[in-house]
């Protein structure tokens, strides 16, 4: 696939609402020097030289939601520990409203990532599942959260923080609010009656299998749409860009990439990008647009990482 050329114009993203939901974790990188090999074992010794933290997860997805100029409002499950407090201030300094119910029984979910001339050279998870008294109370503040915004993101990572997905969306759709899903695992059927989900090309193979050409993508890909009642199927292909599946028919959009340097929380921004333009009155195919466009220039960056709307804009230039 091409890009395609002009891209749309981007839309007033000042009155933008996004709620966006799910599992948050904190992204911590420690960067340093490689100049030896262990005498204990066959691995590299990293001489830390600095660190820095990120929002990571749906903290991610709120946060370049927030970059993009929409008003942002997070809400999640987080430990009542030092990572939670790291992260809500990451969230306010990036201008997103966080609501962080704490449960004392979690850890807050931690990717640190250990890298050595800017290479990843090891990573460690540190996580467990939430409460389920933390995640009703949750749920019942997303309820009095819906009718403040116009476009709700469930940002499903499978850390337990979405154990009522279903019910949320069918309480946004009852509102007539627009429901984005960042899928994960391989049952989607809790996902059913979202307007739109976002697989990455890996993540629908799991759940369509393997398909062997681009007829055998569409018909699979359709006929999961069909099922779960969705208005539209987004999948990313990595190099081979973004389809988006619709009763009409797919519309394929090409990668615009110019140096893809780290891919993760690129579909963080892809559902972000979607998410604003959609509630700015953009039209689906604009808004896939210029989500792919988002993603072109986040992959260029390390590690998580958010577009802002004046990159959005020189890039249409």
């Amino acid at each position: 696939m091409t890009a395609a050329n002009p891209l749309p114009a981007l839309p007033d993203t000042g009155k933008a609402r996004i709620l966006v939901v799910g599992d948050v974790m904190l992204d911590r990188y420690w960067f340093g020097e490689v100049s030896r090999i262990s005498p204990e074992a066959p691995v590299p010794v990293v001489h830390v030289q600095r660190s820095e933290e990120r929002p990571g997860g749906a903290a991610n997805v709120a946060r370049n939601a927030a970059a993009l100029g929409a008003r942002c409002a997070l809400l999640s499950v987080a430990g009542n520990d030092e990572p939670a407090q790291a992260l809500e201030k990451l969230l306010q300094t990036d201008g997103v409203e966080s609501h962080l119910h704490r449960d004392a029984g979690l850890a807050t979910t931690i990717k640190l990532r250990v890298l050595g001339r800017q290479q990843q050279l090891l990573r460690i998870d540190f996580e467990n599942l939430p409460a389920r008294e933390i995640l009703q109370e949750a749920l019942e503040h997303y309820e009095t959260l819906l009718p403040e915004f116009d476009v709700v993101v469930l940002s499903d990572y499978g850390k337990g923080g979405l154990e009522h997905i279903a019910e949320m969306i069918r309480m946004a759709r009852a509102r007539g609010k627009i429901v984005l899903v960042d899928p994960k695992g391989d049952d989607y059927s809790k996902y059913k009656g979202a307007n739109l989900l976002t697989p990455n090309r890996s993540e629908l193979r799991q759940v369509v299998g393997q398909w062997h050409s681009e007829s055998d993508l569409v018909a699979r890909a359709q006929k999961l749409r069909e099922a779960l009642d969705l208005e539209a199927l987004l999948v990313t292909r990595s190099e081979e860009g973004m389809s988006l599946f619709r009763a009409g028919g797919a519309v394929n959009e090409g990668t615009r990439a110019q140096e893809v340097f780290d891919v993760s929380g690129a579909g963080d921004t892809v559902i972000a990008t979607l998410a604003v333009m959609l509630a700015a009155g953009c039209d689906l195919v604009s808004a896939m647009r210029l989500s792919n466009h988002a993603a072109g220039i986040v992959v260029a960056k390390l590690g998580t990482a958010t577009v802002t709307f004046d990159e959005m804009k020189k890039g249409l230039a």
